[in-house]
């Protein structure tokens, strides 16, 4: 049985499903309900690299395990499924297997990537976010419309003081930056879900 906890978690994940699918033309709903939630065992896998993981991102991808050109049985699933505090600017649900991956391949710190620009540019990383850690120790869960290359999303667990384990951090592109953007994945859900998901603009549906 579902604790309290977990289930308002699952409450908040469907109510944001429920809303977006109310936005997207009937194509890309079509296209999502080919999805298929992560298995038991992925979840497990997810929880054994990161194990903090937030309730209500375990139940998103327990609903639907990436929208980030994910395969599933039916086909191919390329839906944005998520925003950020970037304007009309959209972004795909990693999948289990996406964030692991990306838990191994980074281990670059910030600071490793940036060095003496970061002296340089100090609005380039947002003081609540630790430069040092390693980057595949943030909780990867999503790559924006142009596949990552120009913004990513980050569940940050090790915050620097006056931080929040949990916080949100958007990593943007040209120029770039690295800016908390919601205390914990509940409320940056429920963030997108006040702003009428208006990451989505018909543009894309084209």
């Amino acid at each position: 049985m579902k604790t309290t906890d977990a289930m308002a978690h699952s409450a908040l994940v469907e109510r944001y499903l429920a809303g977006l699918r109310q936005v997207l033309p009937q194509a890309w709903r079509d296209e999502l309900a080919l999805a298929t939630g992560a298995s038991a065992a992925q979840l497990e896998a997810l929880r054994g690299a990161y194990p903090q993981c937030p309730s209500s991102l375990l139940a998103l991808l327990a609903q639907c395990n990436g929208t980030w050109h994910q395969p599933y049985a039916g086909g191919t699933v390329s839906v944005y499924l998520l925003g950020s505090d970037v304007f009309e600017y959209p972004y795909y649900l990693s999948s289990v297997e996406q964030i692991l991956e990306d838990h191994r391949a980074n281990t670059r710190s910030i600071a490793d990537i940036y060095g003496h620009y970061l002296q340089e540019e100090p609005g380039l990383v947002d003081a609540r976010i630790d430069a040092s850690l390693p980057q595949g120790q943030r909780l990867c869960f999503s790559h924006c419309m142009n596949n990552g290359g120009s913004s990513r999303l980050y569940v940050d667990f090790a915050p620097a003081p006056g931080g929040r384990c949990g916080q949100i951090v958007r990593y943007l592109h040209d120029p770039d930056n690295y800016q908390v953007i919601a205390d914990s994945f509940d409320a940056y859900l429920q963030a997108l879900i006040d702003g009428d998901y208006g990451f989505l603009i018909d543009d894309y549906f084209d």
